[in-house]
């Protein structure tokens, strides 16, 4: 097989990918070293790749690394002794003064580097996750299929929208995000939204 033969059969491709086994590995290492049209047609292809990856990219909701730490900082805070607890279900009657036990702790407080979203989980159970949130500019649009959101504002206010419709909320306000919805909270004071969020499985 020539050099141009070697390029067009695909082994490069699965070189630059990863998948290509050993013994090929090793046979595009030497063929590379020995030719110069090789080791450039790798280095195209690696930039191909990377420019397709790029293009393709999903960019992960900027909810999802604030949630995860605050699952590790809960876990790490029961496996610590904190005794588990269960927050109220929220519905129009809640009251914030009904999670004033959670509220009043210092440990659940806005951190000094707070930027866009923060969320501290005050309770857990495999079929509702309660936790105080806070929102500094606005989230990003989502909708729930397998679990029900409702928020509780606490702090601050904000306008959720659900489709085409605008639902404003103060200090106080109950709201529940029907299932199957695209919405998105943006916040309309000069403080951050605090609230409790809970989502329940559907």
């Amino acid at each position: 097989m020539n050099v141009s033969e070697y390029i067009q059969s695909g082994i490069l491709e699965m070189y630059v990918l990863g998948i290509a086994t050993p013994e090929e590995t090793k046979e595009v290492d030497e063929m590379a070293a020995k030719h110069p049209e090789i080791r450039s047609e790798i280095e195209t292809i690696s930039k191909d790749i990377e420019l397709y990856a790029e293009m393709h990219a999903v960019k992960p909701s900027p909810t999802i690394k604030p949630f995860l730490m605050a699952s590790i900082d809960y876990s790490e805070r029961i496996k610590n002794g904190e005794t588990p607890s269960f927050p109220p279900e929220l519905n129009k009657d809640s009251k914030i003064t009904d999670y004033a036990e959670w509220l009043n702790r210092k440990d659940i407080a806005l951190p000094s580097d707070f930027k866009d979203f923060h969320a501290k989980i005050i309770g857990y159970t495999p079929k509702a996750i309660t936790a105080v949130i806070w929102i500094g500019k606005m989230t990003p649009p989502e909708k729930h299929d397998h679990e029900f959101e409702k928020f509780l504002i606490l702090e601050g206010t904000c306008n959720i929208t659900v489709g085409d419709k605008v639902h404003s909320f103060v200090p106080g306000d109950y709201f529940a995000i029907p299932l199957h919805e695209m919405h998105v909270v943006r916040v309309t004071s000069a403080i951050p939204c605090k609230a409790i969020s809970q989502r329940i499985a559907a």
